[in-house]
């Protein structure tokens, strides 16, 4: 599979995900101004197909988006290489980056 189909694979399944995400965790709490600011710049980002989401490397409190049942946003990742959080980092980078608990991944980290 080449990698320009490969990143519009990722990119339209993050959507997705990222999409229904959303609509969960607006169903337990609205999201505030800054949070929906944060969220679409961050999808224009990812859309752009420069960045991808990249699990399981984020430190504590220093994710880009969502991280899992009660939290919601930025910034609220509660572990360090927390496996639900993730950071933008350049597209294809992703899986090469060294955590003390493994690799970054593409998908969540169970």
């Amino acid at each position: 599979m080449s990698d320009r189909l490969m990143s519009k694979l990722v990119v339209g399944a993050f959507a997705v995900a990222f999409g229904s995400l959303a609509a969960t965790a607006a169903t337990a709490q609205e999201f505030t101004p800054m949070q929906k600011q944060v969220q679409a710049a961050n999808m224009a980002k990812v859309k752009s197909g420069k960045v991808e989401p990249c699990f399981g490397v984020a430190l504590k409190g220093q994710n880009d988006c969502y991280a899992g049942a009660g939290t919601s946003c930025a910034g609220t990742s509660t572990a360090d290489y927390q496996g639900n959080a993730f950071k933008l980092v350049a597209t294809g980078t992703c899986t090469a980056i060294k955590t003390p608990n493994g690799m970054g991944s593409l998908k969540p980290k169970v």
